[in-house]
């Protein structure tokens, strides 16, 4: 047999015996002498039963015959080519000499013969089967034989042998696939696995997707004959696969932030081309105003139109509003409409195909998605409706979940800056600006805090802190230390001291935290105390001495920045954290000059970009020299130095407050000393008359005359000499009384018949606000009356 045939058991190619009726050999074909082993002159004459393995088993080859041409098996002999299947079919007219006819045997092993009936029963049933198309094409791209699955669609003729596939079907299509068979016809490289967009000239628009594979033909000889192509219709497949990849991208999207316009818009992004030509999305207005949304089963509901995508033929607009009965039905809807049919749902978005699905959650309506196709692509189906309304459902949740975090959101920052005072302050002795920046940009709160307190006598406290952490649990300390330190600061404490007591209060405040914490643990668990971690300074100006106070709990020390540039850090010894305890606060004395600036911040400014906290120092001091321009607003100064020193993201709270200083001048000040005698009380109110005389307030004189006399008074009565008194003309007249009394005064009421007492409450009704502070000497008793408008 020749290598490569077809058909082992075809004459052509297969071993051929011409025998006689008895089984005698007369003639071979070069074939049969391969298979045999035996040259033309060995087998002539020679009886086939003497080429069996068992020449006894010859009857029983006969016994095979069934007709006049039939087939069978026998086992030649191992020297002529082991088990063949042969066929027999008579020679019409071979007659031999006796008389007997003529059969030609034609025999091959029966492995190849198994082989080629494999084969040929594959091919059969390849062209047979229906899940996958197939087609032979000759060198010429003509169709010579397909199966009935090679294009079941409207278009495909029934007849195709011939034909072209740019004779079905869309020219650009078929354009595509010539060229690729082409390539493997030249080639000899198989192709796989190609996807390719078939649409019949009949169907132009009801195109499918087919993966083509194809691979060469060739001969026995290596010739070509052709290329055969297998179509796999997988348009469901791709149409699953892009409706995975969609709900990915759109879950994607739904959680990259928690902005209801963004999360509409980059949504309707998404949708835009993948799923239609336009989407428009429409959210209930009480998502932009932190409000519930009305719930589902309501008939009407008031929509903000969030987002469009794509061309919008109807004019929509973002941001109108818009009114919706829902009429009670709240499932998706799928429309088609042609425009000779009239005008489609009220819905449609003027498009031919549309679809929409309501954005619900938590029993409230919250919006609606509405998408649409031209004419040129295919109407929406059942399972892109179930796409859509899957998506919705998502989106729903993530548009509730951005309406609930801005309500609180809003209310977090409300409270915050609620509890922080104005970015900008101006007073007689001090003007203050502020910058501050949390961490947590995406609620804007953090445990900074900054503060500018009025003391009496036109003093100021200036405060700056910093609560370890952010957050809400961060702001919730920060606020209850910053009530703290204004409580504290009403009390006209000295820095060291104010911070002692506001050491305990954190300590305190660490046990009960820890406490509650504890009563909450998992049996069998202990946590740590002192979960509590704050640092505080606090800094006190008085514009009459010109001296600062200033003490720091773990805090950095503030820069004083002179009137002519020279930046300087305050000496100061920080003390522990506060929290910590059993360590005092040292307090450090500075006088300033009018006009200087003092620099308070917390450390997220000076431990951004630098490893060594020392370098951060340098740069803030350096940076505040070089912005502090005499004659510019300090409200343009924080915001540079602070971008200058935090130019990426935060990755701490930042707070900066400068204070720029101004003293009361020396004629708008003016003190007596008087021994502890009775007899010093009508030079006192003389001297206060003067004073005042010279000031142009000769309105406030009897008032403040009174007030000086009663002060004096109680100071001799009750605390002995020597008294010191002091007038002040600053944002308001100040009156002072020193002694060196530590006993604070209180006011009481007086019965009837008793003679004194009456003095602090008569102080009380003549001036605005009067009080007492301890001094390092004894305490001083003051009061303030506002100045007569100037002319």
């Amino acid at each position: 047999m020749t290598p490569g045939s077809d058909d082992p058991l075809d004459a052509g190619h297969s071993a051929g015996l011409v025998v006689d009726a008895r089984g005698t050999i007369l003639r071979c074909t070069p074939a049969a002498e391969g298979l045999l082993r035996r040259t033309a002159a060995e087998l002539h004459g020679r009886q086939i039963r003497d080429l069996l393995a068992v020449p006894e088993t010859w009857p029983e080859v006969l016994e095979q015959r069934d007709g006049a041409i039939w087939e069978g098996r026998a086992v030649l002999a191992a020297d002529s080519g082991g088990e063949v299947e042969f066929r027999v079919l008579p020679l019409v007219g071979g007659e031999g000499a006796a008389g007997a006819r003529e059969f030609l045997v034609l025999g091959a092993p029966r492995a190849l013969v198994a082989q080629w009936r494999q084969g040929h029963a594959f091919m059969r049933e390849l062209f047979l089967q229906d899940r996958i198309g197939l087609a032979v094409l000759d060198n010429e791209l003509r169709l010579v034989r397909t199966n009935t699955h090679l294009l079941p669609y409207s278009g495909v003729p029934a007849e195709l042998y011939g034909a072209r596939l740019g004779d079905f079907l869309r020219e650009s299509d078929a354009r595509v696939i010539d060229t690729r068979l082409r390539e493997v016809l030249t080639t000899g490289v198989p192709l796989v696995g190609l996807d390719v967009e078939v649409h019949t000239q009949v169907e132009a628009g009801a195109g499918r997707t087919m993966t083509l594979s194809a691979f060469r033909l060739q001969g026995a000889q290596g010739v070509v004959m052709g290329v055969t192509a297998l179509f796999v219709d997988v348009t469901d497949q791709r149409l699953s696969r892009r409706r995975l990849d969609l709900l990915h991208r759109a879950t994607t999207v739904l959680s990259t932030n928690l902005s209801a316009e963004e999360i509409t818009r980059d949504l309707a992004d998404v949708l835009v081309p993948a799923l239609a030509d336009v989407a428009v999305v429409d959210v209930a207005e009480a998502v932009f105003t932190y409000e519930e949304p009305a719930p589902e089963h309501h008939d009407d509901h008031t929509l903000r139109r969030a987002a469009v995508a794509g061309p919008s033929p109807g004019g929509f607009t973002p941001g109108v509003m818009v009114e919706v009965d829902t009429g009670g039905m709240l499932s998706g809807r799928v429309w088609s409409h042609r425009s000779e049919e009239g005008v489609g749902p009220a819905d449609a978005l003027g498009l031919v195909h549309g679809m929409s699905a309501w954005l619900r959650a938590r029993g409230s309506l919250l919006g609606r998605i509405r998408v649409g196709r031209g004419a040129d692509r295919p109407p929406f189906s059942g399972d892109d409706l179930a796409l859509l309304e899957q998506i919705a459902s998502r989106t729903a949740l993530v548009v509730d979940n951005a309406r609930r975090y801005a309500r609180e959101r809003n209310a977090a920052v409300g409270l915050q800056r609620s509890l922080l005072p104005s970015s900008t302050t101006d007073t007689s002795t001090v003007r203050t600006a502020s910058v501050y920046l949390p961490t947590d940009t995406a609620t804007g709160v953090s445990g900074d805090w900054f503060d500018v307190i009025p003391l009496s006598s036109a003093r100021v406290a200036l405060v700056v802190g910093d609560v370890v952490g952010h957050g809400l649990q961060a702001t919730a300390t920060m606020a209850r230390l910053r009530t703290a330190v204004r409580t504290l600061a009403d009390l006209d404490l000295e820095p060291d001291e104010l911070l002692t007591h506001l050491d305990d209060l954190v300590s305190q405040f660490a046990i009960d935290a820890d406490g509650a914490a504890q009563a909450m643990r998992p049996p069998g668990t202990e946590i740590a105390f002192g979960s509590f971690g704050a640092t505080c300074l606090y800094l006190t100006y008085d514009p009459v001495t010109r001296q600062c106070l200033v003490a720091s709990a773990g805090h950095p020390p503030p820069v004083l920045v002179a009137p002519g540039g020279s930046a300087a850090y305050i000496d100061l010894s920080p003390g522990p954290p506060l929290g910590v305890g059993g360590l005092p606060f040292e307090p450090a004395e500075i006088e300033v000059t009018d006009g200087s600036v003092l620099a308070l911040y917390t450390d997220g400014l000076i431990e951004r970009g630098h490893a060594d906290l020392d370098e951060g120092m340098a740069a803030l001091r350096q940076t505040l020299s070089a912005a502090l321009v005499p004659g510019r607003p300090l409200e343009e100064i924080g915001p540079e130095v602070v971008r200058g020193l935090v130019p990426g993201p935060l990755s701490d709270d930042v707070t900066l407050l400068l204070a720029s200083v101004r003293g009361v001048p020396a004629g708008d000040s003016a003190s007596w000393a008087f021994a502890a005698d009775p007899s010093v009380v009508s030079e006192a109110r003389a001297r206060v008359l003067h004073q005042l005389s010279l000031w142009g307030l000769d309105e406030l004189a009897f008032t403040t005359e009174l007030v000086a006399s009663e002060l004096v008074t109680n100071a001799i009565r009750y605390a002995g000499g020597p008294i010191v008194l002091r007038l002040i003309r600053a944002a308001s007249l100040i009156c002072e009384v020193s002694d060196g009394s530590g006993t604070q005064p209180r006011m009481r009421r007086a019965h009837a018949t008793e003679e004194g007492g009456r003095g602090l409450f008569l102080i009380a009704q003549l001036t605005d606000r009067w009080g007492s502070r301890y001094t390092r000497s004894g305490k001083t008793i003051w009061t303030e009356q506002a100045l007569p408008p100037q002319p």
